[in-house]
């Protein structure tokens, strides 16, 4: 293979033709390859993951192809709605890093600049900036949408706000264009209704997951009109050229990933209302399979975040789970009071920083207080050390077989994920494969299948019968056949189980 860097910051600099290790050695150096320029040939194609990888996270600002390989490097106008939120700064970093002609349209100029500035540092690159032009939405939307190739919707999750955009998008698009919307789980039939026919053949949702320079995880909602051949042209830009991991779901509230994720979050912060935030938080930690503890998980994505995702689907979905879906009362009196979790650190969320010194929240009295660490639990704790050096299996063995309520209840919660998780295939999901890889590359969680191969089939629906959860048929199947469920290995959900 033949490699030509063009620049790199920190004096990594080649002009000339040069080895895979003089690119690599210059990212692990602290180096971020500005442009990187490859000849594959057909043997060497396989390379295209690898560097599709390095410019998802950031460590390469734009990536070009030579003869052999796909033309990733070609220029296509993406317009971007909201572009001073999270999300879309987010997806301004990753199109812009993928080559494309970004626009980043927001309010007014100066809320377009922090979109940018916080899609540079989502790259840790000011070359991102070379991609991407700003503009308002009242001196540029017109023109800038009707250049476009790819309009992306990242604006709040207010249906209202939305349709009123895309009665303007619609208005001045191209015939061609497509049009996403990043609703992370709002109606896509709902946000197209009185849209023209051709609005609604190029119309879809593409959900990303936050921080969408870091999880890969991406599902595509195609509508009851959208084009199939728009579906197949999104996903093949998504996994191709921004090297996501993209399941198709259906339009269902919350889609896969929230629907089955603040499921069990708000499931454990209705539970911390009896059992205290810092005690739940240690039950399903880290090594119940997920990268963060649920509690700290929503003040990271935002109390008022959370508060939409879990009233859309409460209030639009009759399940075995509707009861876990209902926002608690000390969650919507601490929004009410502008505590909103990490966005707002002077008053926080479950968790708030005091100079050096950590506080929780009592659910009970709304106030915070100094973290006290929760009494180690022997099961816990030897959960925690079974995983530290790969020993998942017997890790979960330990789960199974352990006694008493917090048992019990750790159980509960862990493997009604798995029975919600399972039960959306047909539903919403595709198939069980699709629900592993949205929670896996969505959440960061592990499986809901491998956790089912660690335990056993007819042990985990043994253990679900006891706890009066539902039984999904893939399950049911699975152990009627004694088939493995999971179609991965050890190292697609190992990272996800933490001591």
């Amino acid at each position: 293979m033949i490699f030509s860097l063009s620049a790199a910051h920190n004096n990594a600099v080649r002009s000339r033709p040069t080895s895979l290790a003089d690119p690599l050695s210059a990212l692990a150096n602290g180096g971020m390859v500005t442009t990187l320029r490859i000849a594959l040939s057909a043997a060497s194609r396989g390379f295209v993951r690898i560097a599709g990888a390095l410019l998802t996270c950031g460590s390469i600002a734009k990536l070009k192809f030579g003869k052999w390989g796909i033309r990733l490097g070609e220029k296509i106008k993406v317009v971007i709605l909201g572009a001073n939120g999270t999300m879309g700064a987010g997806a301004a970093c990753i199109f812009a890093g993928a080559g494309f002609e970004v626009i980043m349209l927001a309010r007014d100029r100066d809320k377009a600049l922090a979109g940018l500035k916080a899609a540079q540092n989502a790259a840790r690159a000011e070359a991102v900036a070379e991609s991407i032009k700003l503009g308002s939405y009242q001196s540029n939307l017109e023109s800038s949408v009707r250049d476009a190739g790819f309009i992306f919707e990242s604006l709040a999750e207010d249906l209202a706000l939305k349709r009123h955009f895309f009665e303007l998008v619609d208005r001045f698009r191209g015939p061609n264009a497509i049009v996403a919307t990043g609703s992370s789980g709002l109606s896509i039939a709902e946000m197209s209704k009185g849209r023209s026919e051709a609005f609604r053949r190029h119309f879809l949702g593409v959900h990303l997951f936050n921080p969408p320079h870091v999880i890969v995880g991406t599902e595509v909602i195609p509508g009851a009109d959208t084009d199939p051949a728009i579906v197949k042209s999104v996903v093949a830009m998504l996994t191709k050229r921004l090297g996501r991991k993209v399941i198709i779901t259906k339009d269902r509230p919350a889609f896969v990933g929230n629907r089955v994720g603040f499921k069990v979050l708000n499931e454990v912060a209705l539970l911390a209302a009896e059992h205290g935030v810092a005690f739940m938080d240690y039950l399903i930690g880290p090594q119940t399979g997920r990268a963060m503890a649920p509690l700290a998980t929503i003040d990271l994505v935002g109390w008022d975040v959370h508060k939409a995702i879990v009233d859309n689907v409460h209030q639009n979905c009759e399940d075995e789970a509707h009861a876990s879906f209902e926002l608690p009362a000390y969650i919507e009196k601490g929004i009410s009071a502008g505590r909103l979790g990490d966005k707002t650190p002077e008053r926080g969320g479950f968790y708030r920083k005091s100079g050096k010194d950590t506080l929780v929240l009592d659910p009970k009295t709304g106030l915070h207080a100094p973290l006290e660490r929760p009494a180690p639990l022997d099961f816990v704790e030897k959960m925690k050390s079974l995983n530290r050096v790969g020993r998942y299996r017997e890790a979960m063995t330990v789960f199974r077989e352990a006694r008493g309520a917090d048992a019990d209840l750790c159980r509960h919660v862990v493997l009604g994920y798995v029975s919600y998780g399972l039960n959306r295939v047909g539903e919403v999901a595709a198939s069980a494969a699709d629900v592993d890889s949205i929670m896996s590359y969505g959440f960061n969680w592990a499986p809901p299948t491998a956790i089912v191969d660690l335990i056993g089939a007819r042990e985990t629906i043994s253990l679900l019968e006891r706890l009066n959860l539902a039984v999904p048929p893939v399950l049911e199947q699975a152990a009627r056949q004694s088939a493995k469920m999971f179609t991965g290995g050890v190292l697609d959900y190992g990272r996800a189980f933490v001591g």
